[in-house]
């Protein structure tokens, strides 16, 4: 049986009484790009740090390619160069051009000479589609580009493991593809990386494991579609149907439609989905509560909740009266409610108490639904 790359076993990290990891057990294998998800405040920034010892364990051991990780400078500085991170914060030096920070570690951390740092490091930024901002500052690129930038920089290093702390969390979404794309080529390269990320689409599609965190350790391990089709335990079950549905009640009284539509966008931008999709279903939404809430007198509560199909590539609005009396029918409606809806859906129905609304969840197919 081949070795394990990492041997991760009794890991445990405290800050003073607040323990958020405990006696995590685990291997991880050359190839496996894992996905580490579960609820904030649930230990997966701490776990990946601790692996790579910038925070150190409370207790535990972590093995690397067989040999015990020991806490002192020289080892530390050799494993951080096999095990590199990229940070949400991008890290970079502001004072420095882009193609500085990639060569920086080459010159100081291996020796190599500056003509060659810089040959590896026009190399890599070619490699994140970078080349033509080489000589600007960090500060002139946009977020994506940073990000993209500090890959480079990590990659610069020869890592036998990536470590990604929430690559995308900073990012504005309309950068976020652009930073995946590069991390599912490394993935399709054969890289091995652990990647702490909200980004469930990419989890899905680009792991070959997943990590749910909860309850101090890692509650589940399994495959992409174990996880997100098939969870064994019941609080993996719990996180999935949430991920996977966006659900709150409109209240009459207490509606905060911008921070209504904000939620729902953040949630419909982390499965991927172009804005065109994002931008259209904020209106067939913002239309729909004003009929179902405030043109019906019957209701003072309507439960909504919001999906998108990974199977159908549909997007599903429901809109529900808790007490399942009142009607939201579409005929009704005003003529502008009720055009803006038909003219994005691709159905919408009306039942005792419901109303579903289904659109496409691509551009080319939205475009023929209206």
């Amino acid at each position: 049986m081949t070795e394990p790359l990492i041997r991760v076993r009794g890991l445990c990290k405290s800050y003073g009484e607040n323990e958020v990891i405990r006696d995590i057990d685990v291997d991880i294998s050359r190839g496996d790009v894992i996905s580490i998800i579960g609820g904030s405040g649930c230990g997966k920034s701490t776990f990946i740090r601790c692996l790579n010892f910038l925070d150190p364990p409370t207790s535990g051991e972590v093995y690397f390619d067989g040999k015990k990780v020991m806490d002192d400078p020289k080892s530390l500085r050799l494993l951080r160069r096999k095990m590199g991170m990229v940070f949400q914060s991008f890290n970079l030096f502001s004072n420095m051009t882009v193609v500085e920070n990639v060569m920086l570690g080459q010159v100081d951390l291996m020796g190599k000479t500056r003509q060659q740092a810089y040959d590896r490091a026009m190399e890599l930024l070619g490699t994140v589609g970078l080349t033509h901002r080489a000589l600007a500052y960090p500060d002139e690129l946009s977020g994506g580009q940073k990000q993209r930038a500090a890959i480079a920089r990590t990659l610069a290093l020869d890592p036998e493991v990536i470590l990604f702390d929430e690559p995308t969390s900073a990012l504005d979404p309309t950068m976020v593809g652009e930073v995946l794309v590069v991390m599912k080529s490394l993935a399709d390269a054969g890289a091995t990386m652990l990647i702490v990320t909200h980004e469930m689409n990419f989890a899905r599609n680009v792991s070959n494991r997943v990590f749910y965190l909860d309850e101090k350790g890692i509650y589940e391990d399994g495959t992409p579609e174990q996880i997100f089709e098939h969870p064994e335990r019941p609080k993996t079950r719990d996180f999935i149907f949430h991920v996977k549905t966006f659900s709150t009640d409109i209240h009459r009284s207490s509606l905060d439609l911008i921070g209504l539509q904000g939620s729902a966008a953040t949630f419909l931008r982390r499965r991927l989905l172009p804005d065109a999709v994002v931008m259209r279903v904020l209106l067939v939404m913002e239309e729909a509560i004003y009929q179902c809430v405030f043109a019906n007198e019957c209701v003072d509560t309507a439960h909504f909740s919001l999906r998108c199909s990974e199977k159908t590539r549909e997007i599903e609005l429901v809109f529900r009266d808790p007490a399942g009396a009142a009607e939201f029918p579409l005929a009704q409606m005003e003529e502008l409610s009720r055009r803006v809806i038909n003219g994005y859906a691709t159905e919408a129905k009306t039942e005792a108490g419901c109303l579903t609304i289904r659109m496409a969840a691509t551009v080319t197919e939205a475009s023929r639904a209206q």
